[in-house]
C-alpha cells in the first residue's frame, strides 16, 4: 500500500486494485485525483469535498447521505456516480477493502446541530489504514497508519495526542493541517514525540509525499 499526502485532508491510497482518493476539498490541489479509480468523502464540509474538483474527473464517489444530497443540489451530474453508505458497511473499491467508521462529526460547538461524519478503514495487501473524517471515534481494530488530525475548531491538541494513543497505530500521518500556521504545526509535532508511547510514530508530509 502507498499513501501519499495531499492538500489538507486529502490523502491517496494505492492499494492493489487501483488509487483511492479521499477527501478531495477545497485545500487540495484538483491533481490529487489524476488517475484516481475511486474517491471517498467522509463529509460535506468544503474542505472536505469540493465539486469543481469531483466534476473534472470522471471517477466514482462513495459517500455519506448527506454529501449525496449536497451534491444533488450543486452538481447533480456529479451526484449521479455517487453510491450511499452507511455506518458499519463493509465494501470493496477500487480493489480495496473498505470499512465505514463512524455516524457524527467531533462537537464544533454545542449551539450547532451535529453533522453527519464516516470515516474509512481501508485494507489492502495485508496493510491497514484509518481515515477518521473530522471526528475522534476509534476504528475498532487495529491499523497500520492512522490519518490523524491536527488542527482544527473542534480539536484540541491534548485531544489530538489522546485520539492517536487510543488507536495505538505503530505510525501515524499528520492530516487536517492547513488551519495551524508551521510554528503551530512544530508544536504538534513537538506534543506528540513527548507523550506517545514507544511504539508508535508520528509523521508529518507536505503535499505530494508519500508516508
Amino acid at each position: 500500500m502507498r499513501i501519499t499526502k495531499f492538500g489538507h485532508a486529502c490523502v491517496r491510497v494505492q492499494g492493489d486494485g487501483g488509487v483511492v482518493v479521499i477527501d478531495p476539498g477545497v485545500f487540495t490541489d484538483a491533481s490529487a485525483l489524476d488517475g484516481a479509480d475511486a474517491v471517498l468523502i467522509t463529509h460535506e464540509h468544503a474542505d472536505h469535498v469540493h465539486s469543481d474538483h469531483l466534476r473534472e474527473r470522471d471517477v466514482p464517489i462513495w459517500t455519506i447521505a448527506a454529501v449525496e444530497r449536497l451534491l444533488r443540489e450543486q452538481a447533480p451530474d456529479v451526484a449521479a456516480r455517487v453510491t450511499v453508505v452507511r455506518p458499519g458497511d463493509r465494501l470493496e473499491v477500487a480493489g480495496t477493502a473498505v470499512q465505514v467508521v463512524g455516524e457524527k462529526h467531533a462537537v464544533i460547538h454545542p449551539d450547532y446541530d451535529r453533522f453527519d461524519n464516516s470515516g474509512y478503514v481501508l485494507e489492502s495487501g495485508g496493510a491497514s489504514v484509518y481515515h477518521p473524517g473530522d471526528a475522534l471515534t476509534p476504528p475498532g481494530r487495529a491499523v497500520d497508519v492512522l490519518l490523524a488530525p491536527v488542527s482544527a475548531p473542534w480539536l484540541k491538541v491534548s485531544e489530538a495526542v489522546d485520539f492517536v494513543r487510543e488507536v495505538a497505530a505503530p505510525r501515524s500521518l499528520a492530516i487536517h493541517d492547513r488551519v495551524y500556521s508551521d510554528i503551530g504545526l512544530d508544536m504538534v509535532a513537538t506534543h506528540m514525540g513527548n507523550l506517545l508511547p514507544e511504539g508508535q510514530a508520528f509523521e508529518r508530509r507536505d503535499p505530494g509525499q508519500d508516508l
